[in-house]
């Protein structure tokens, strides 16, 4: 059963840390596409992060994130060369996005505790942090629950075995491409044409019942 986690990786995660790389380095369409999605991911998941330091209803929220985001694309594509694969892509990049994110806030002033100190000891209290850790309402949580009920009835209708498997693997479980073939008894082009159509059929059924995948994933961000 897919978990609230698993289902937000599902439509922010299509590729795998080598189609990641491949395609930003890659040329014309395939490059600004790989750029449009990370920037997407970038900007869904810096909220949430910021919010540990900085109360969303600020009006330097926003324009912080959106400063970010930018700041991280361009940090990202300058240190592809770096990235080791001991995680996934998307998490590394995250990585980056929140230290430069401190790091700025540190510059103007807005808190004064070490960037290395919040960054590497992420599960202590930071001495500056401004708002708490906040726990989704009654509300939040019925709307959680709507979605993934959707959601998954969309899985279960829309996709099939293989189709769903392909998705697990790749999308939820980051497995190599090579070795998700492997254990599917197909060949990699095959198998990234049966992620591709998935993940097309999955947009189109959103579409069909008037969602999007950012309505989705809205629904699982703490409020």
């Amino acid at each position: 059963m897919l978990s609230a986690s698993d289902i937000i990786l599902l439509f922010m995660t299509n590729r795998s840390n080598e189609s990641w790389l491949n395609d930003l380095r890659a040329d014309g369409e395939v490059r600004e596409e790989a750029l449009t999605d990370l920037r997407e991911i970038i900007a869904h998941g810096l909220p949430y992060a910021l919010s540990r330091w900085l109360s969303p209803d600020s009006p330097l929220f926003a324009p912080l994130v959106d400063e970010v985001t930018q700041e991280t694309l361009l940090r990202v594509l300058d240190q592809l060369d770096t990235f080791e694969g001991r995680s996934m892509f998307t998490t590394w990049v995250h990585k980056i996005a929140i230290r430069i994110a401190l790091t700025e806030l540190r510059r103007k002033r807005w808190q004064d505790s070490s960037l290395d100190e919040i960054v590497d000891n992420e599960e202590s209290p930071a001495p500056a942090r401004i708002m708490a850790d906040r726990q989704p309402g009654p509300a939040e949580i019925a709307e959680q629950a709507d979605m993934m009920a959707r959601v998954r009835r969309i899985l279960e209708q829309e996709l099939t075995p293989k189709q769903r498997e392909a998705l697990t693997l790749l999308g939820i479980q980051n497995m190599p491409l090579e070795e998700a073939a492997r254990r599917m008894k197909t060949n990699r082009n095959a198998l990234y044409k049966l992620l591709h159509d998935a993940r097309l059929r999955l947009k189109h059924r959103l579409t069909s019942e008037g969602l999007t995948s950012q309505e989705v994933l809205a629904a699982f961000e703490q409020k």
